[in-house]
């Protein structure tokens, strides 16, 4: 139950991380205002708030295993809100960064 949970954290950080920098750029680069710039920031301050919430208590650890999650995020983003379309080694990137995040937080550690 904990790796799920520690999963599903990581997933709506990655929600509010990328999704507060995509509307952040809307705002910016594709001139659509404040609104979504706003937006963008709080999305941006809750993702530093649920990164807080992984049962695991080193803040290096999370951070470091999260930007595995971060790579593969935006990758997927990419695909979903801009019609991005990876190639091979895009994917074989970003699942590398997912097996170090893996083994960054899931691995069994003698404390």
């Amino acid at each position: 139950m904990l790796v799920a949970r520690s999963v599903a954290l990581f997933a709506v950080a990655a929600l509010f991380e990328i999704g507060g920098a995509w509307l952040v750029w809307q705002g910016v680069r594709e001139h659509k205002g404040w609104i979504w710039i706003g937006a963008g920031v709080i999305a941006l301050g809750l993702y530093g708030f649920v990164a807080t919430l992984q049962p695991d208590g080193e803040f290096g650890r999370i951070l470091a295993a999260y930007g595995g999650v971060f790579v593969a995020g935006s990758i997927a983003w990419g695909v979903v809100a801009d019609g991005y379309r990876p190639d091979r080694y895009d994917i074989i990137g970003a699942l590398i960064c997912l097996v170090g995040m893996a083994v960054l937080i899931y691995a069994p550690r003698n404390h």
